[in-house]
């Protein structure tokens, strides 16, 4: 069924694989880097960090790669569809993405072992 609305909305969505796996692997290269300050001191004691936002509407100097589901990619669709329609927001799929990482990313800091991403991480949804 997600294949069947992925196509109709204009999206590249596969039809059902079959049983075989396909695991995929993403490089982030300077990673390591980037997130060595955060991994080795951890803000237990630091001043609080600003409040992360999303990045909006501007040119990004990075990217990834990101793989989804087509059920994922629908879901993704209809919100920006949604958030047009329904709030006049006329947003891309990047900018709800880079939103959503950054609410993630800020629930993380503020709540560490008891934020959502660590608790869905774990399997304790």
């Amino acid at each position: 069924m997600g294949a069947a609305l992925g196509r109709r909305a204009g999206l590249p969505c596969a039809g059902p694989r079959s049983d075989r796996q396909v695991t995929r692997h993403a490089s982030l290269p300077g990673a390591a880097e980037l997130f060595r300050s955060t991994i080795a001191a951890p803000p237990s004691h630091a001043a609080p960090s600003p409040p992360r936002i999303g990045t909006g509407r501007q040119k990004h100097d990075s990217k990834i790669t990101v793989y989804v589901s087509c059920e994922e990619l629908v879901a993704l669709e209809q919100a920006r569809l949604l958030l047009r329609a329904q709030h006049g927001l006329p947003v891309d799929r990047g900018r709800i993405v880079r939103e959503a990482v950054a609410v993630l990313l800020a629930d993380l800091d503020q709540h560490g072992e008891d934020s959502v991403l660590v608790h869905r991480l774990t399997g304790g949804e």
